[in-house]
């Protein structure tokens, strides 16, 4: 199908549209994005090009925020990965992160919620245009099934906050403000700012 015919595009660049991004970082990550969606044959498949669109999320319950220890990288990381052929951004950000952790996760009653984008070099060269959603997990321990990392834990704001990169961090902050705006309710999240 050719890009233009593509509805999973026009959906994403109509979501881009309303994002407001609020770091630098996440403002070129958007216009990245942006750029793919109109320049690449097939944004969302990792064997067309080089770059292409991933999806993840910040998983956030009862129990705190949602992080993997990436195998390769040996990072703490939000879940998340590549799309499978005609998946939504949003559905592989579910999708991926329920594979990870092994929990039942749910976007938020109103529906997928954008949180954050960011721009990142990967493994062989390739750059993955980041779509980060917000996830709503339960009251339970992780359970990632074999063969996916099993380094995956519960952790305060402040925890999930020392241990990020700078992406994460800026998701982190962002999945922060919505909470004390009152875009999203979490059970068990707490509205508070910090610095981190």
């Amino acid at each position: 199908m050719p890009v233009g015919d593509d509805p999973r595009v026009a959906a994403l660049r109509d979501t881009l549209r309303d994002h407001r991004a609020a770091e630098q970082r996440e403002v070129l990550a958007r216009q990245a994005v942006l750029t793919a969606l109109d320049e690449l044959d097939a944004p969302f498949d990792r064997h067309a090009s080089l770059m292409h669109v991933t999806a993840s999320a910040v998983v956030l319950g009862p129990r705190g925020v949602l992080l993997h220890r990436h195998r390769r990288l040996h990072r703490w990381l939000q879940p998340g990965g590549h799309l499978e052929a005609g998946e939504s951004p949003q559905d592989a950000a579910l999708r991926e992160c329920q594979e990870e952790t092994g929990l039942d996760l749910a976007h938020p009653p109103s529906g997928p919620l954008l949180v954050h984008l960011d721009a990142h070099g990967a493994a062989d060269d390739h750059v993955h245009l980041d779509v980060r959603y917000l996830l709503l997990g339960p009251d339970a321990p992780p359970a990632p099934p074999e063969g996916e990392s099993q380094a995956v834990a519960w952790f305060t704001w402040e925890a999930a906050g020392a241990l990020a990169d700078d992406a994460l961090a800026g998701a982190l902050r962002s999945a922060r403000r919505l909470i004390a705006a009152g875009i999203v309710e979490v059970p068990g999240a707490t509205a508070e700012e910090d610095d981190g």
